[in-house]
């Protein structure tokens, strides 16, 4: 049996809104019947926590057929930033399978993995919610401990 993309309907969809309105709502159907918990921030941002890493799942336009879905989580934050950090950063980038370690204006340490939306099944979603949460979780202690920083959970609870 052919698997159909969620979208296709007798009527196709003509404008990005209407992509990005069909992606945002598969995300939220995805994340209600995973993580019942999940935040709902609107204009397609929600967040789930799972262990020590809270991640922020983002729905944005692509191209004029296509969404991209963004699993975002925030790893240090407060940490010394060193030449030897950014060297470990971009060696365990080479080495990874999904995703990628990057660095926000402020300095905090966030691990990302984006994704095609238009067409999104559970398993596609859900793998990337998995690496996100289960990367963060793995080197959140040693990226804080080589930068004298905060894991997330940590800067969560000094707020």
């Amino acid at each position: 049996m052919e698997n159909l993309s969620f979208n296709a309907k007798a009527t196709p969809m003509e404008t990005p809104q209407e992509f990005l309105d069909a992606t945002i709502a598969r995300i939220e159907a995805i994340l209600a019947a995973r993580y019942p918990d999940y935040l709902n921030f609107g204009g397609g941002s929600f967040a789930i926590t799972r262990g020590s890493s809270q991640i922020v799942v983002v729905a944005r336009p692509y191209t004029d057929t296509d969404t991209a879905i963004e699993c975002i989580a925030n790893v240090v934050t407060g940490g010394n930033i060193t030449p030897e950090v950014m060297k470990y950063l971009l060696r365990k980038n080479a080495e990874l399978h999904f995703g990628a370690f990057g660095m926000l204006f402020d300095g905090t340490i966030i691990f990302n993995h984006t994704i095609a939306g238009a067409h999104l099944d559970d398993n596609e979603l859900l793998t990337s919610l998995d690496s996100v949460a289960t990367i963060a979780d793995h080197y959140d202690d040693e990226i804080a401990a080589m930068t004298g920083g905060h894991r997330a959970i940590e800067a969560s609870d000094l707020e």
